[in-house]
């Protein structure tokens, strides 16, 4: 089997990293953006779970709605979802399983005593029995790059 990659910019990354530090010690949670396997863009999502924003998080229906219309209006489509891991590794968790569609991205970011560490992505299989970790690559970027989206 081929190991499935992502891309993401430079501009990407950062904004991650940063969205992840902002939120410490809760968990931060946004949407990817971009075409094919490369992500150019991110949308900020709140974390309105009731569960604990330490530990969990929650994409409403409007909110899932709210990041398809500005992946629309970017032009590019939704990749994924990104979230952060408090003082945890950047692997997913059986929360992490029981939520996940097998046709996104996702990318994990530990964020250890408030500074973001490990970033990884994985892809949920098709049978939704486990994620498999993909290569998350890093692309030089430039001035034209895509700006981070933050709501």
């Amino acid at each position: 089997m081929t190991e499935r990659r992502l891309t993401i910019t430079r501009d990407v990354d950062t904004a991650i990293r940063a969205h992840g530090q902002e939120t410490y010690p809760h968990e931060c949670c946004g949407a990817l953006v971009g075409t094919d396997d490369r992500v150019a863009a991110i949308v900020k999502l709140p974390n309105t779970t009731e569960e604990g924003p330490r530990r969990r998080f929650l994409v409403r229906p409007s909110d899932y709605r709210e990041a398809e219309k500005q992946a629309s209006a970017l032009g590019g489509e939704l990749l994924g979802f990104y979230h952060s891991h408090p003082d945890h590794p950047a692997r997913p968790s059986q929360y992490d399983l029981d939520h996940a569609w097998p046709t996104f991205a996702y990318i994990i970011v530990a964020v250890t005593e408030g500074a973001a560490k490990d970033m990884t992505v994985w892809f949920l299989k098709e049978d939704r029995s486990i994620f498999d970790e993909g290569r998350l690559h890093g692309e030089n970027t430039d001035s034209h790059s895509a700006p981070a989206v933050h709501r």
